[in-house]
C-alpha cells in the first residue's frame, strides 16, 4: 500500500530525514513515534505531497507521489496537527466545500452522512465551526480527511489538546477507521499508540531506529537482559539471605508482594545471563514457593526512551536488539525544521 524508499530531506546543511526506508501494508494501523525534531512531520508532509523530498521515492497504492501527484493524493486523507477548518462555515458547508475540492459528485450526500456518523458529528452538522470545542473541531478535521473515501488516512497528533474523555473517543474512531482504511498515526502519547496500533515505527534524528509490534519490540529488547520478575511466598529477609548465596544474581530489589505473605523481587544476572534455573533451585532448596516468574516487560515508553536516548548520547542501546530493530546511526542526523 505505502512504500518509502531512500527518502531524504535537507534544509540547507540540515538533514531532517536521512535515507528512510519502510513499507506499510493495506489495513494496518501504524504508529509513527519520535521525539520533537526527529523528522515525523517532515516525513508525513512528503508522503502527502505537501513538500518535495531532496531524494528518494514515495508510492501510495502503486502511484508515485511526485510523478502522479493527483492520482496518488486521491488515495490519501490527511489530518495535520492543526485541523484545516474554516471557522465561519457550518460543519455541513465545510464538508461540502471539501467534497467540491476533491471532485466528489456521485453519492455525495450519502458519503458525507457516513463520514459524519463515523466521527460522531451528525448532530452538530448545522453549527458554526468556530463555536465548536477543540475536540469537535478535531473530529471535523478528521471528517474532511475521510471525504472521498481515501485508502490511506494520515493523522499528525490527532489527540493533541484533547481532554481524557475526548482522547478515548478519538481512539475508538481510529479503531473503526482501521477496519476500512490504512491508518498512519503520529503521536507523543505512548498509551494511545499501544491501544490502537498494530505496529510502530520509531524515528530518531531522521532515521528509523525500530519497527515492529509493541510486544515484539519489548521482547527483543528484553532478550538476553537477564532480568526477571519473581513473586515468592515467605519472609523478606530470609528470602534475600538465600539469594545472596547465588553468585550468578548480580542485582536484587524486593518489595511487599501483591498477594498476602509474598515478596515481589526484581532480579538481574547481567546481559546475556539466564538466571531462571538458579532462582528455582535456590527457592526450592530453602522451601520458598515461587508463585510467579517472568521476564521484565518493557512499556512502549521505556522502549522509546531506550532507543532514542542511547542514540542521542551517541551509544547503542544497552539491551540487545532484535532483527526488526534497526541499529541507530549517529551520522547525518538532523532536526525537523518543517514547522519553523
Amino acid at each position: 500500500m505505502i512504500e518509502v524508499k531512500n527518502l531524504t530531506k535537507k534544509y540547507g546543511i540540515r538533514t531532517a530525514i536521512d535515507d528512510l526506508n519502510f513499507s506499510i501494508k493495506a489495513g494496518e494501523i501504524v504508529g509513527f513515534l519520535g521525539p520533537n525534531g526527529a523528522g515525523k512531520t517532515t516525513t508525513m508532509n512528503i508522503m502527502t505531497g505537501f513538500i518535495a523530498a531532496t531524494s528518494g521515492d514515495v508510492t501510495i497504492n502503486g502511484l508515485d507521489i511526485l510523478a502522479e501527484p493527483e492520482r496518488a493524493k486521491a488515495n490519501i486523507g490527511y489530518l495535520p496537527d492543526t485541523p484545516p477548518v474554516y471557522g465561519d462555515m457550518r460543519v455541513c458547508e465545510y464538508l461540502n466545500f471539501v467534497a467540491d475540492i476533491k471532485g466528489v459528485r456521485k453519492g455525495r450526500k450519502e458519503m458525507l452522512e457516513y463520514v459524519m456518523k463515523q466521527v460522531s458529528i451528525s448532530d452538530i452538522s448545522r453549527r458554526l465551526i468556530k463555536n465548536l470545542s477543540r475536540g469537535y473541531r478535531q473530529r471535523v478535521g478528521l471528517a474532511q480527511a475521510m471525504v472521498g473515501n481515501p485508502k490511506v488516512i494520515i493523522m499528525d497528533e490527532p489527540t493533541i489538546g484533547l481532554d481524557p474523555k475526548q482522547i478515548i473517543e478519538m481512539r475508538d474512531v481510529v479503531k473503526r477507521l482501521g477496519k476500512k482504511h490504512t491508518v498512519i498515526l503520529s503521536s507523543h502519547i505512548m498509551q494511545e499508540v499501544s491501544a490502537v496500533c498494530d505496529r510502530v515505527l520509531i524515528i530518531n534524528r531522521g532515521k528509523i531506529v525500530a519497527t515492529g509490534t509493541p510486544e515484539g519490540l519489548s521482547e527483543g529488547l528484553q532478550k538476553g537482559s537477564g532480568q526477571m520478575q519473581v513473586r515468592v511466598k515467605g519472609e523478606r529477609e530470609q528470602i534475600l539471605s538465600a539469594l545472596r548465596e547465588v553468585s550468578i544474581i548480580k542485582e536484587t530489589s524486593a518489595e511487599k508482594g501483591k498477594e498476602s505473605g509474598t515478596i515481589d523481587l526484581l532480579l538481574n544476572g547481567g546481559e546475556g545471563v539466564d538466571i531462571r534455573e538458579a532462582i528455582f533451585r535456590c527457592m526450592a532448596r530453602n522451601n520458598f514457593p515461587i508463585l510467579m516468574m517472568k521476564p521484565t516487560e518493557l512499556t512502549l515508553e521505556e522502549i522509546f526512551l531506550s532507543l532514542t536516548e542511547s542514540d542521542r548520547l551517541g551509544i547503542n542501546a544497552t539491551l540487545p536488539q532484535p532483527a526488526e530493530i534497526a541499529k541507530p546511526e549517529n551520522e547525518g542526523g538532523g532536526e525537523d525544521v518543517s514547522n519553523l
